[in-house]
C-alpha cells in the first residue's frame, strides 16, 4: 500500500515520488508540534501512537537542514526535526478538491508558527555556516566532526579501504572467488590471486588511491593480506544481513525456513531463509547465511538461537513459523532444534516448507540408508542429463523409440524430463516408469564408440547405469512409490489453490487411517510390491539379490540365511510406512491444522462452504496478534456477510495475497492481522517472483562455484547483489574493528613486557 502525505494539499504518495515520507514521532511533545503546523483539526484527537502508524509527511515540508543523506539509500529525520514548509492556500482556489480538513489559525497563532520555525532552523543554520560551505556537513552533523578531525594520512586509508571493499562487492556480485594459485609456476612467473590481480588491473587502469599506495611495493608481494580479505568480507557480510534485517525487524513477524545440507569448501552448512511481508502487502523470502550443521543436536539448536536473537537481533516472540528440510541423517538433530525453538516461541508454528513436496520431504527424513542412496541417484541422474542439450536429447529419442505403442504417455514423460522432475510429489512414480529408458540410455552413451562424448561423460554414464541396475535400488524407489502413494494426493493439495490446501486441512484424519491400515496388513502389501520389483528387475535383466553390504554382514555374523523379500519388508516397507505415519503425525500438530483451518477466511473458501463457517476456534491461536481481539466475532460475521451478499460481477478473492490487497481490508483490522500472519506460514509459497528469487539464486552458486571455492559471505554477497547497502558505513565498520584489533594487540603486548 502507498503512504499519502497527510499535509494539506499535498497529493504525494510514496509510489508516485522520490521524496522519503516520514512518520509522525511518537514523542508526544514533538508529535503536537507536528500536528500544530500541519493545520488539520481532525489530527487533533488522535494519539502519538495512531498518527505514528497511520500517517505520514513527506520531505518537502521539512527544511533540507533538518534531514540526514547520510548515503544514496538512507534518508532520516534529525531528533529535533519540525515540519515547518506548508501549502495553507491553495485549496481557496479550489474549494471542491478539499481532501484534508485545514484548521483556521489566528494572527496570533501563525505569528507563533513562524516564530517556531525560526528557533528550529537559525540554530541549524549557524552550525551549516560555521563548517565552510561544505555539503557533507551540512548533511551530517557528526560527520563534519568527524572530517575535521581526520588527519590526510587517514582519509587516504580511508579512501583505499573503500577501493577494497569495492572490488570485493564486485567480486562477490560477479561470484569471482578471491583465491587463485598465488605461487610460481615451473618458468618461475608469478601468479597473483584473483583478488591481487583485479587491484593490479584497477591500478592500471588509473586508480590513483590504489597507485599511490601500491608502487613502492615488490610486484610479487601480496597487496592485500588473506586475513584482510576474510574481514572485508565479514563486513560485507554483516552489513548486507543487516539491511535484510531492519526490513524484516520494521515488519515484526517473521517465519525460519531451513534448507538441506550443501558443501561448503569441504564443510557442512544448512542455508537460512526469512520470511517476512512488507508495507505493500507484498511477502518475501530472504537469504540471511547459513548455520554449521554440528554432531551434536544441542550445540546446533544453541548456536541458531544465538544467531537468530543475539547476531541477527530478531525477536523470537514475534516468530509465527518454522521449517526444515533435512536429510535422514539431519532430519532427527532438526526435530529438537523445532522443539528448542517452539519452547522459546510457542507460536512458532512447526510446518512444511512450500518449496518441497510432501513425499520429498517425507523420503528426505527417512532412516534407511537405502533411500539416501536413491534420492542422491536421482539428484545425479537429474543432473546428467539436465546440463547437456546433447543428452537430454538422447534421452527423449530413446523415450520416443519405447514408447510407441503409446505415443501420448511418451510425450508426456518427455516433458517431465525437461523439468525438475525429482522435486515432484510423484518422483517415485515417475523414475520407475522411465527405468528402463534411462537404463537404455545410459549404457548407449557409455558404450558409444562414435567418440560422440568424452571419457568424462562415458564414464559418468556407466556409473549411473550400474546405481540404476542394482536390484537393491530398483526394490527401494518400488517401495517408495507404493508407500508415499497412500500422501501423494494429499501432498499435492498442500501445493496447489487455497481451497485445496483448506481440504487436505480437513483430510489428514483419513490419510492416517490409510496408513495404518497398511501397517495392519503389511505382509499382504509388501508381498504385492515387492512382486511389482521383480517384475521390473526382470524386465531390464537385473538379478534378484540381497545388497552386497548386507551379504558381507551375513558371512561375518554367520547369520541364517533370509530371502530377499523378508529382507525388504523389514529394512523397507516396515520403517518407511512406520515412519510416515510419524512424519505427518509431527508436522501436522494441533496448532498447524489451527493454522491451516484458518484459510477459511478466504472468501473462495468461505463460497464453497456456503458461507457458513465458524473460523473464532481456531483464530484463538492469533488472540494476541489480533487489535481487537474483543470485536473479532463480529467482525468475521460482518465479512462473511460482506461476500455472501456481493454483487454478482464481483469474483471472489481465491488466495491470502489477492484478500490482503483489496481496497478495503484496512475496514476489518483483525482479519487483515490474520492474513498477515498465515500468509508467512512456509506452508505457503511466494505469491511474486520478484521476492522469491533468494532461493534459485542460492541453487546457481552451489551449481557455478566448484566446491573448494565456495564461501559463506561469498554467497551471500552474491545472492543479495541487487540488496541495498551503504559502502561508507561499511568502510567505517571495517575501520573501527581493525582499531579496536590494535588495541588489544597492543594490550596484550604490554600484558607480556
Amino acid at each position: 500500500m502507498p503512504n499519502f502525505c497527510a499535509a494539506p494539499n499535498c497529493t504525494r504518495k510514496s509510489t508516485q515520488s522520490d521524496l522519503a515520507f516520514f512518520r509522525f514521532p511518537r514523542d508526544p511533545i514533538r508529535c503536537q508540534k507536528w500536528v500544530e503546523n500541519c493545520r488539520r483539526y481532525d489530527l487533533e484527537d488522535k494519539t502519538p501512537d495512531q498518527l505514528n502508524k497511520h500517517y505520514r509527511l513527506c520531505a518537502q515540508h521539512f527544511e533540507d537542514i533538518m534531514i540526514c543523506r547520510s548515503s544514496p539509500y538512507r534518508t532520516v529525520l534529525r531528533e529535533n526535526a519540525i515540519p515547518t514548509i506548508f501549502d495553507l492556500t491553495s485549496h481557496l482556489d479550489n474549494p471542491g478538491r478539499r481532501r484534508k480538513r485545514i484548521k483556521e489559525l489566528s494572527e496570533d497563532e501563525i505569528q507563533m508558527l513562524k516564530e517556531r520555525k525560526m528557533d528550529a532552523v537559525v540554530p541549524l543554520q549557524e552550525n551549516h555556516q560555521s563548517s565552510n560551505n561544505d555539503v557533507e556537513i551540512q548533511i551530517e552533523i557528526e560527520d563534519s566532526e568527524e572530517n575535521a578531525t581526520m588527519t590526510e594520512e587517514e582519509r587516504c586509508t580511508k579512501d583505499y579501504i573503500k577501493s577494497l571493499f569495492e572490488i570485493v562487492l564486485l567480486m562477490g556480485k560477479q561470484n569471482v572467488s578471491l583465491e587463485g594459485r598465488n605461487c610460481k609456476d615451473p618458468d618461475g612467473v608469478y601468479s597473483p590471486d584473483n583478488f591481487q590481480a583485479l587491484l593490479e588491473y584497477r591500478i592500471n587502469s588509473g586508480d590513483e588511491v590504489l597507485r599511490r599506495r601500491f608502487e613502492m611495493l615488490a610486484v610479487n608481494q601480496e597487496y592485500c593480506p588473506r586475513f584482510q580479505q576474510e574481514q572485508i568480507l565479514e563486513v560485507c557480510e554483516s552489513c548486507i544481513r543487516e539491511e535484510v534485517m531492519r526490513d524484516v525487524r520494521n515488519s515484526q513477524f517473521f517465519s525460519i525456513i531451513v534448507e538441506d545440507a550443501v558443501d561448503l569448501a569441504g564443510e557442512e552448512y544448512m542455508p537460512i531463509f526469512i520470511r517476512h511481508i512488507d508495507d505493500a502487502n507484498n511477502l518475501h523470502e530472504e537469504f540471511v547465511g547459513f548455520l554449521a550443521c554440528e554432531e551434536d543436536a544441542e550445540n546446533i539448536a544453541t548456536n541458531f538461537l544465538t544467531a537468530i536473537t543475539e547476531k541477527w537481533k530478531l525477536n523470537l516472540e514475534y516468530c509465527r513459523g518454522q521449517s526444515y528440510v533435512a536429510s535422514s541423517r539431519l532430519s532427527p538433530k532438526m526435530k529438537i532444534v523445532a522443539s528448542r525453538l517452539l519452547q522459546k516461541c510457542p507460536q512458532a508454528t512447526y510446518t512444511l516448507c512450500s518449496s518441497c513436496a510432501l513425499n520429498i520431504w517425507l523420503a528426505k527424513s527417512i532412516p534407511v540408508p537405502g533411500v539416501s542412496i536413491v534420492l542422491g541417484t536421482l539428484e545425479d541422474i537429474y543432473l546428467f542429463f539436465s546440463k547437456s542439450p546433447g543428452l537430454q536429447y538422447e534421452l527423449e529419442n530413446t523415450i520416443t523409440s519405447l514408447f510407441m505403442d503409446n505415443i501420448e504417455k511418451g510425450n508426456e514423460l518427455k516433458e517431465i524430463v525437461r523439468t525438475d522432475w525429482t522435486s515432484r510429489h510423484d518422483a517415485f512414480e515417475i523414475i520407475v516408469t522411465l527405468l528402463n529408458s534411462l537404463v537404455l540410455c545410459l549404457d548407449r552413451i557409455a558404450c558409444d564408440n562414435s567418440f560422440r562424448w568424452n571419457s568424462k561423460v562415458t564414464g559418468h554414464a556407466f556409473v549411473l547405469s550400474s546405481a540404476l541396475t542394482d536390484f537393491d535400488f530398483v526394490a527401494t524407489v518400488v517401495i517408495l512409490k507404493n508407500a508415499l502413494s497412500f500422501t501423494r494426493a494429499f501432498g499435492k493439495n498442500l501445493q496447489g489453490l487455497t481451497s485445496d490446501v483448506f481440504s487436505a486441512a480437513n483430510s489428514l484424519t483419513a490419510v492416517l487411517h490409510a496408513l495404518n491400515e497398511v501397517m495392519e496388513n503389511i505382509e499382504v502389501y509388501h508381498e504385492f510390491w515387492f512382486e511389482e520389483a521383480t517384475n521390473l528387475a526382470a524386465k531390464i535383466d537385473i538379478p534378484v539379490k540381497l545388497p552386497g553390504r548386507f551379504r558381507r554382514m551375513q558371512q561375518i555374523n554367520l547369520q541364517l540365511d533370509i530371502t530377499s523379500e523378508t529382507f525388504y519388508k523389514e529394512a523397507l516397507s516396515i520403517p518407511t510406512i512406520q515412519h510416515v505415519i510419524q512424519g505427518l503425525k509431527d508436522v501436522f500438530s494441533e496448532q498447524h491444522l489451527k493454522a491451516l483451518k484458518c484459510l477459511s477466511l478466504i472468501p473462495s473458501v468461505m463460497g464453497q462452504l456456503k458461507f457458513s463457517t465458524s473460523e473464532e476456534h481456531n483464530t484463538d491461536l492469533y488472540k494476541y496478534d489480533l487489535p481487537s481481539p474483543e470485536t473479532l466475532s463480529a467482525e468475521l460475521h460482518c465479512w462473511r456477510v460482506k461476500w455472501k451478499h456481493r454483487s454478482k460481477d464481483v469474483e471472489l478473492p481465491s488466495d491470502i495475497f489477492e484478500s490482503l490487497h483489496l481496497p478495503d481490508i484496512k475496514f476489518f483490522p483483525n482479519v487483515y492481522a490474520l492474513l498477515k500472519v498465515l500468509c508467512i506460514l512456509p506452508d505457503f509459497k511466494v505469491e511474486n517472483e520478484k521476492f522469491d528469487s533468494a532461493r534459485k539464486r542460492l541453487k546457481f552458486y552451489l551449481e557455478s562455484t566448484p566446491i573448494e571455492q565456495r564461501s559463506s559471505q561469498l554467497a551471500l554477497v552474491n545472492i543479495s547483489y541487487d540488496s541495498k547497502h551503504d559502502l561508507d558505513v561499511m568502510v567505517d565498520t571495517y575501520m573501527k574493528m581493525a582499531a579496536n584489533d590494535v588495541k588489544f594487540q597492543s594490550s596484550e603486548l604490554a600484558e607480556e613486557v
